[in-house]
């Protein structure tokens, strides 16, 4: 069991996601803005973060560049309709983090994360 910090404005797809990967056997913290995912980071450890790139306020990339500084061992998947924005190399995303474009199965997702969590 890995825990994952999920932030997706969207709240079915956040719903979508969050119960998928709690049927995978994961502790799942979710959150609808990357302000509230960073805060809850600060005061827990998480094996992954999960985010959407296009979210108001902070996006997904400046969470998870903030997420990389403090933790330096998570893992980081994007989610996104808009993977073209992830791998922009302006963006200054975090080199080790993965993009899985939406749309894609709830099955396609839990393998995606278990591979991440599985790789050293």
């Amino acid at each position: 069991m890995a825990k994952i910090l999920l932030a997706e404005d969207d709240e079915s797809m956040r719903r979508f996601l969050g119960t998928a990967l709690v049927r995978a056997g994961h502790e799942v913290s979710s959150f609808a803005q990357g302000d509230e995912a960073f805060e809850c980071l600060l005061e827990q450890s998480f094996d992954l973060l999960l985010t959407d790139i296009v979210m108001p306020g902070m996006d997904g990339i400046e969470l998870a560049r903030r997420a990389a500084d403090v933790a330096p061992g998570l893992k980081i998947m994007f989610i996104t309709g808009f993977a073209a924005v992830a791998l922009n190399a302006k963006n200054e995303a975090p080199l080790n983090a993965k993009v899985l474009s939406k749309p894609f199965h709830l099955r396609d997702l839990v393998n995606q994360v278990e591979q991440m969590l599985a790789a050293a």
